[in-house]
């Protein structure tokens, strides 16, 4: 099996599942209880809450675990937008955002908010200047991501940052679901304020992940109950699962530090192949971008028939945001680049992890090739 749909999920380390299962088994008393049993499920919730703090280089009283991207940028946009509602009720962000974003601020906008939805350059980059001239002085939050899921380009995180320094009012929002243990951010210098990481994408568990909530902004729950997670997050902690996603940050940490080169060298063995073979447009820019993510299209195949031909070749990729893939055939995110109808149609993701040999970009790419020229013949 050649897996290459890792910006969907990670297969979880051994030792990711290890520490999950250790930690369940033995240490399942509840943190809120008094007695033994809590107090040591208490003191490993603490220590993984300082590790995750440490890897992000930010306080650990900072750190709010969530289930995942989708509840983390839920409650970081809805949060601040029910939170400082009197402040202003105007939000920033890109049309090429993760659907959990994107509809977390249309339903604020069946609540009476504004929101600016930033466009984007062919190479999925938003216009600095855009987002100059649209900050206002009602202006709540500014919510961009960090890389995007489904063409790997790179937001100009620092930058966008420095901008909302002359605007104390706006919080500044990053989701960093893809980025993280990939593209190095520094949270403090960029000046970002709510940081969303997910568990499943850095070969953890579904069902974890973590918001960074810079000390002294305060949330609006989107859930009340036993004020757990600094009363942002009630219900009992998933210790079990907070301790296996602190185990994944710290393997894909040094991943990042070890292996990014031979990663970006699969991008770029990939990119280089991909552009031999007639028919075949490459989306991912060519300049920043993130090293795991190649997107290519093949006017005219229809991207499910590629796709389970490769699976029938035990190859596994996919076409966009797994949480889109099943709705409309046009990607917005091409649709938003200014990529045309047949283009945008008829789009295909390879997501790389760091175990991705060369051996294995060089079968897809053959069976790819096989399978273009066949399918041409049929559907064209």
């Amino acid at each position: 099996m050649i897996y290459l749909d890792n910006s969907a999920t990670t297969q979880p380390k051994a030792e990711v599942i290890e520490s999950f299962t250790t930690v369940a088994s033995q240490y399942f008393g509840n943190p809120s209880s008094l007695h033994a049993l809590g107090m040591d499920a208490e003191r490993l919730l603490r220590k993984a809450r300082e590790q995750a703090a440490q890897l992000l280089g930010v306080a650990s009283h900072e750190i709010i675990f969530t289930s995942g991207g989708t509840e983390g940028n839920n409650l970081a946009i809805k949060g601040v937008a029910w939170e400082h509602q009197n402040r202003g009720k105007h939000l920033i962000t890109s049309k090429v955002e993760h659907p959990s974003v994107l509809e977390a601020c249309q339903g604020l906008e069946k609540q009476g908010f504004e929101v600016t939805y930033l466009d984007v350059n062919q190479q999925g980059v938003i216009d600095i200047q855009q987002l100059k001239q649209s900050l206002r002085e009602d202006t709540i939050l500014v919510s961009i991501m960090h890389v995007n899921n489904e063409i790997g380009s790179i937001q100009p995180i620092d930058e966008i940052g420095d901008i909302l320094q002359g605007y104390p009012k706006a919080f500044f929002h990053v989701d960093n679901v893809q980025g993280y243990g990939k593209v190095t951010l520094s949270l403090k210098k960029a000046g970002v304020d709510i940081c969303t990481i997910s568990g499943h994408k850095i070969h953890g568990l579904k069902g974890t992940g973590l918001l960074y909530v810079k000390n002294g902004i305060r949330l609006f729950p989107l859930a009340h109950g036993g004020g757990q997670e600094n009363r942002l997050r009630s219900g009992t902690e998933n210790v079990a699962g907070n301790v296996s996603l602190v185990k994944a940050m710290r393997l894909i940490t040094a991943e990042e530090t070890n292996k990014s080169t031979e990663l970006k060298e699969r991008q770029q063995q990939l990119m280089a192949r991909l552009s031999t073979m007639d028919d075949v447009v490459i989306n991912t820019p060519k300049q920043l971008k993130a090293p795991h993510i190649v997107h290519f299209s093949v006017p005219g195949l229809k991207p499910e028939v590629v796709i389970h031909a490769l699976e029938e070749e035990a190859i596994y990729i996919s076409t966009k945001s797994a949480c889109s893939s099943k709705s409309a055939d046009e990607s917005a995110v091409l649709a938003a680049c200014g990529k045309e109808q047949a283009i945008a149609s008829s789009g295909l993701r390879v997501s790389m992890s760091y175990d991705t040999t060369e051996a294995e970009i060089e079968h897809f790419c053959e069976k790819l090739a096989v399978i273009i020229k066949k399918l041409a013949k049929i559907m064209r």
